[in-house]
């Protein structure tokens, strides 16, 4: 079923974001600095009150919000935590973000929560599961969500379906949006000698609804080969930034996430990094412009 639109107050604008840290708090309620949104992870605003609900009050009131869940574990092969699904319904009625995503991936097992994101086989079996744990969040939630592709480091010998064609499978049947990750389409290509330009083109852009920027650490694997994992602890590295450019060519511009979750920076260092995707996205939506200018 369609979902609402939401409403244009919520709004999130095709800019650069940031991510919303404790330690940025009042820099960002005292400045009012020039970024697009921010973004939170909806599990560290799940407490009744306190502080981080006072400040994200104040900041949303100036602010359009995109809400970032890491807990519901969409793919676990167990039912949804209808308890943690009740707190993401009553945080969004809330702050009435205009965005909200969540991982293709699992973090839980049994009774246990895991502290890390962890991949799933792209099999039959494992679709199924997602678009109904999709669709049981969608219903509840009573809005669309938006669907992340994955950082990854192994592939599952069992996998039979290739994942730009499980996320698009998945949008189809359940009508959600995705979350282009274009560090984890790095990251994922490196580790797995892929070609990330290809992936991008064959992903159906259209059903973005945000994009995510990161920065990625490397080493190498027991062969000697590199090996990207996916920090959030620096700046975007400009095999990212490249990949961005072609990115937007193929979507035009979009809401942009710059991801600094490790070795959080001071805030103008961030705000940056917000402000180089803001020039780009500024750039494609100018080329767009001219191009149709030259077509009429």
């Amino acid at each position: 079923m369609p979902f609402p639109l939401p409403a244009a107050s919520n709004f999130v604008p095709p800019r650069g974001g940031v991510g919303l840290k404790a330690e940025h708090y009042r820099t960002i309620v005292e400045t009012l600095p020039d970024v697009g949104f921010f973004e939170v992870h909806a599990e560290n605003y799940m407490g009744v009150g306190g502080p981080p609900h006072r400040y994200l009050s104040a900041i949303r009131e100036d602010y359009p919000l995109s809400l970032h869940g890491v807990g519901l574990s969409i793919g676990a092969d167990r039912p949804l935590d209808r308890d943690h699904l009740q707190r993401l319904k009553q945080l969004i009625g809330r702050y009435e973000p205009g965005i909200f995503s969540e991982h293709l991936a699992w973090s839980t097992h049994d009774t246990g929560f895991l502290n890390d994101l962890l991949p799933l086989p792209y099999t039959a079996e494992t679709l199924a599961r997602v678009i109904d744990h999709i669709d049981a969040t969608q219903q509840t939630l009573g809005r669309r969500l938006l669907l992340e592709n994955p950082s990854t480091y192994v592939l599952f010998a069992d996998s039979t379906i290739d994942e730009v064609d499980f996320l698009a499978t998945i949008a189809e049947r359940t009508a959600c949006g995705l979350l282009l990750d274009v560090n984890n389409v790095m990251v994922s290509a490196v580790n797995h000698r892929l070609d990330a330009a290809t992936y991008i083109d064959r992903f159906p852009v259209e059903l973005v609804g945000e994009i995510h920027l990161a920065g990625y650490d490397e080493t190498v694997d027991g062969a000697g080969e590199r090996l990207l994992i996916d920090a959030h602890g620096t700046a975007v590295k400009s095999d990212v930034v490249a990949l961005y450019e072609h990115t937007l060519a193929r979507s035009g511009p979009l809401p942009t996430l710059i991801e600094w979750d490790n070795d959080v920076p001071d805030f103008a260092t961030l705000q940056a990094e917000a402000a180089r995707a803001d020039a780009m996205l500024a750039s494609e939506a100018l080329r767009r412009t001219r191009r149709r200018i030259r077509a009429a």
